[in-house]
């Protein structure tokens, strides 16, 4: 992967007119060159940029602006229509500063607006959202045959929502499906706490009698998750598989971005990073995570 230039800025968000109930279409924009402009990506924090890795990855010469809503976050434990709100409001700053596809980098968010985010901006471009690796969990199947046992982890906010409640139905009799809510996980990763002792012992705590040895999958709800990996796989057995949902969003991009011709057709543009958001800046550790390894 070619290197990347990360630049942050600090900016505040006012609320969309409306609320989450306003569904009118912006205007269509009339810029000549949308190819060139980048793809944004959403989340309530830092946690949204594992997926802004996998993108990056997948997708080397695009330029990504990075939102991140520290000044928000937690969205977990917001209410279903204060998400709405919120995402909306980010998503109508982030548009009136030019992106030709939007990246909904947070399970919570996706969950409580995707639907409103697609009504009033998929004729405009292309929108796309984070689910949990339910499928790929389920159909690794269980080590020795039988049904799997799936541990997912996520906000309280995710599990509680009607889209996971509707995703998980699809699997009944497939698998047995624990729902995990973690409450306090993903402030561990906006204060830079990716692993140690802390981490550990939080992290068992939160799991308390929920069985280790027994759980085939465990399935990572929320985007900041996938920074603590390497201290649940000292929890979990080594046959444990545990998954995310980016490279999937990432690869789900890349088709629409293909299917309306989006793609920057420069071979020589090295793509960038801009990190921006509410709150403070924090654009060294945001460098950090996107080319953070456990």
């Amino acid at each position: 992967m070619s290197e990347r230039k990360a630049m942050a800025a600090a900016s505040s968000v006012s609320q969309t007119p409306g609320g989450c109930g306003q569904t009118e279409s912006p205007k269509e924009g009339g810029l000549p060159e949308r190819r060139d402009l980048p793809i944004g990506v959403l989340d309530s924090g830092v946690g949204g940029i594992s997926v802004l890795r996998e993108m990056v990855r997948l997708m080397p010469g695009e330029d990504f602006l990075f939102y991140g809503d520290a000044a928000y976050a937690p969205y977990g434990t917001k209410t279903r229509q204060q998400v709405c709100e919120r995402t909306l409001a980010c998503v109508e700053e982030m548009m009136q500063t030019g992106i030709k596809a939007l990246v909904v980098a947070c399970n919570t968010a996706t969950s409580a607006a995707i639907e409103v985010l697609r009504e009033k901006y998929d004729r405009q471009i292309p929108v796309v959202g984070i689910e949990p690796a339910l499928k790929p969990a389920v159909s690794g199947g269980r080590n020795g045959g039988g049904k799997p046992t799936v541990l997912v982890m996520a906000t309280p906010g995710t599990v509680a929502g009607e889209k996971w409640k509707a995703l998980t139905r699809q699997y009944e009799g497939k698998a047995k499906i624990l729902s995990l809510p973690c409450p306090g996980l993903m402030e561990y990763v906006e204060r830079g706490i990716l692993e140690g002792d802390e981490l550990n012992r939080f992290l068992r705590d939160l799991l308390g009698e929920l069985p280790r040895s027994g759980v085939d999958a465990v399935v990572l709800g929320c985007t900041h998750y996938p920074f603590v990996r390497h201290e649940l796989e000292k929890i979990f057995s080594s046959e444990t598989r545990i998954l995310d949902g980016s490279e999937g969003t990432a690869r789900q991009l890349l088709r629409r971005l293909k299917k309306r011709e989006l793609l920057r057709m420069d071979p020589s543009h090295e793509g960038q990073v801009t990190f921006t958001g509410s709150g403070e800046a924090r654009e060294d550790f945001c460098r950090m995570l996107l080319e953070w390894e456990p």
